[in-house]
């Protein structure tokens, strides 16, 4: 990666995880955003999996590790392992069915009982292609992000609509936070060396995805 820095080759890995009740649009998320692509019939996701992006911010490369955590409740045992070490969230509901909107308090509760570290969250009104069923509002969906500290933005699977945006915000809010703390201070580089977070020399060649125009959203 070129730079003019002395951090030439340096790269942080920063670990995501998508939760939310099934068949909210989990995974047609992730394959959007970092394949684009959408499969209509889509089934359940068994046990977890993940996928790598990497974007450009300030010069540096950002890898951010998306894990897809699959919200049956059968394998919460499995999942739960997975929150740790996570430094963003996306938590995700359908806007077509109210009761997957209900669950959000209970999978922030999950996610700080599990994780390990501040988390840049945000909730996510999927499925906002079904507007014309809509079941929960917008503002319902803001106030709650509101009033627990989230970002939040509402999106759509299927066309695309806000699926780059809401990823790359939480990322650069990750990328953020963490270049604060780096800043002038090597003994926070180690201890992101023993966390989720990693400092990485010279990264594997993967496909790049790198930040355009960018706007934020409510918070």
């Amino acid at each position: 990666m070129a730079s003019s820095s002395d951090d030439e080759g340096e790269e942080y890995l920063f670990k995501i995880v998508i939760i939310g009740d099934s068949a909210v649009g989990k995974s047609n998320l992730l394959s959007r955003y970092a394949r684009n692509e959408f499969n209509m019939h889509s089934k359940a996701t068994i046990g977890v999996e993940f996928q790598t992006q990497t974007l450009e911010i300030d010069g540096k490369e950002v890898k951010a590790q998306i894990w897809d955590t699959a919200g049956q409740e059968r394998f919460r045992a499995v999942t739960s392992a997975y929150y740790r070490g996570a430094f963003g969230a996306l938590v995700v509901y359908d806007i077509s069915r109210r009761s997957t909107f209900d669950s959000i308090p209970r999978w922030l509760d999950e996610l700080k009982t599990h994780s390990d570290t501040a988390v840049a969250k945000m909730l996510v009104g999927n499925k906002l292609d079904l507007d014309n069923i809509r079941d929960v509002s917008v503002e319902e969906g803001k106030s709650l992000a509101e009033s627990e500290g989230l970002f939040f933005m509402e999106t759509s699977a299927l066309d695309s609509t806000n699926v780059k945006k809401a990823f790359d915000l939480v990322i650069r809010e990750i990328y953020n936070n963490v270049s604060r703390k780096v800043l002038n201070s090597d003994s926070y580089k180690a201890e992101l060396s023993v966390n989720r977070v990693s400092l990485v020399q010279d990264g594997a060649d993967e496909p790049k995805q790198k930040g355009g125009s960018y706007s934020c959203c409510s918070r």
